[in-house]
């Protein structure tokens, strides 16, 4: 299986199944001297992790990260990083009755068709336990922007038809990680879960919008061709189980705009040139313009409902798939992490490929 890499000079590659033994990673590239703190690294995982509350899967996993290499007296030393989270809550049975049956939507039938095996257990590989890895990578990589003074912060900006209206200039923040869907608005946030709680009493899943700001980066970041900072923002976030979209800027709703209402005007600040309005997301020509980067990623419903689906099996007969175990009735809440991760994972990896394009920065 080829794909388990993300990145380029700062590089993590995963490993692990949901019922394994565990799961865990090896960053490469990370520079030496960086104070690795474990415990903003745990809490990273904390948030991702199931259980945290009654809108998320009941799943009790203690997700704790143990490094076996890269870290001597609390700084990493230059060389890759090993670790390892143990899986420490499976019932891989609540599965035994998909063993040679797809479930709509999921990777049963994909995974049976190109490999000739696949772990029924979860999903195997493809279960989004996978991303507990990430998250680990993520925490590593955000350590290392904070030194340099950049910010990653995401939330949920819509669950189901409910959504924020307003851009993230004009919300608090801080309120983000104040309830249980993530979201920086108080009472759109109980909408929200009351609306998760209901589509959950259903048998139902429900899908979401998480949105995500990077503030303090650097003119620079990212090359003008087939390696634009914002499709490397794509490829990372669409890697992410669920993800159907993604966009960044004005987006689609920029095509509504004529150029003269769309184009960001520049002007000379006490920081030097600034832009006025900010539809292109902080990047132009594939190359940040040091304003703040700003996107949004679509999660669909989860593909494991408790209802009867129609399906077939290995062998080809219909089948009816009933949904059992312990899921998540909405994954928004608990993906705003893994999208900070992955933002983190590709700016930092931008930082290290900028290079010197002139003459008179040698």
């Amino acid at each position: 299986m080829a794909g388990n890499v993300f990145g380029n000079l700062f590089r993590l590659t995963t490993f692990g199944e949901s019922h394994g033994k565990g799961l865990g990673g090896v960053v490469d590239g990370c520079p030496a001297g960086v104070m690795l703190d474990l415990d903003f690294i745990q809490d990273e995982l904390d948030r991702r992790k199931p259980g945290q509350s009654k809108i998320v899967t009941q799943r009790k996993e203690g997700d704790k990260v143990e490094f076996y290499s890269g870290v001597f007296e609390g700084l990493t030393t230059g060389t890759p990083i090993g670790f390892l989270i143990v899986n420490d809550n499976q019932k891989s049975h609540d599965y035994d009755h998909i063993k040679d049956k797809f479930r709509p939507s999921h990777a049963d039938f994909t995974f049976q068709e190109k490999f000739g095996v696949r772990d029924y257990r979860g999903g195997g590989r493809s279960s989004a336990r996978e991303t507990a890895s990430r998250v680990v990578g993520g925490a590593i990589a955000k350590l290392i922007l904070k030194s340099k003074g950049i910010e990653i912060t995401a939330y949920v900006s819509q669950v189901g038809s409910l959504r924020l209206e307003v851009s993230h200039e004009s919300l608090n923040l801080n309120e983000i990680e104040n309830n249980i869907v993530r979201c920086p608005d108080p009472v759109l946030a109980e909408e929200m879960i009351n609306h998760i709680m209901d589509v959950r009493k259903q048998g139902d899943t429900i899908g979401g919008v998480v949105s995500c700001v990077i503030k303090g980066t650097p003119v620079g970041l990212g090359e003008p061709v087939f390696d634009k900072l914002h499709a490397e923002l794509g490829k990372g976030m669409l890697s992410i189980n669920a993800v159907k979209g993604f966009e960044f800027g004005s987006g689609f709703e920029g095509v509504a705009l004529k150029g003269s209402q769309h184009n960001d005007e520049f002007y000379i600040s006490e920081k030097g040139v600034k832009t006025k309005t900010n539809l292109s997301g902080g990047i132009q020509g594939g190359i940040s313009n040091g304003e703040d980067i700003y996107f949004k990623v679509a999660f669909k419903p989860v593909a494991t409902i408790m209802q009867d689906q129609n399906s077939v099996d290995k062998d080809g007969d219909s089948v009816v798939v009933s949904g059992k175990g312990r899921h998540d009735p909405c994954v928004v809440p608990r993906a705003v992490p893994i999208v900070e991760a992955m933002a983190a994972l590709t700016v930092v990896d931008y930082l290290m490929l900028k290079k010197t394009n002139q003459l008179s920065d040698l």
